[in-house]
């Protein structure tokens, strides 16, 4: 190898944000950083977290209960909407053997 035309090799490793897990590699960066890895991401862990970013999971909670509210208004108005069945004025009349 030639000398003075290599870039500066650093094993420090890489360092994940979340969690703070430390990976020695080889780089020819001094600090590597990650914003999530494989110890702390929820694909590998099994575990559901949410990561709320300007508030995008409370507007959505939200817009879900108010659709569910308008849903169960919509439901109750078409109940008290529906009228019982008459009797038919034959029947009414012959009684309920007339057909």
């Amino acid at each position: 190898m030639k000398q003075g035309i290599h870039p500066k090799y650093y094993t420090d490793g890489i360092v994940c944000g979340t969690c703070g897990t430390v990976w020695k590699i080889g780089s020819t960066r001094p600090n590597l950083r990650v914003e999530i890895c494989a110890n702390c991401h929820p694909f590998y862990t099994g575990e559901q977290r949410i990561v709320d970013t300007a508030g995008q999971v409370d507007r959505f909670m939200r817009r879900l209960n108010v659709a569910q509210e308008r849903q169960n208004e919509r439901e109750s108005r078409r109940a008290a909407r529906t009228q019982p069945e008459k009797k038919s004025l034959l029947k009414e009349i012959y009684g309920e053997d007339a057909e």
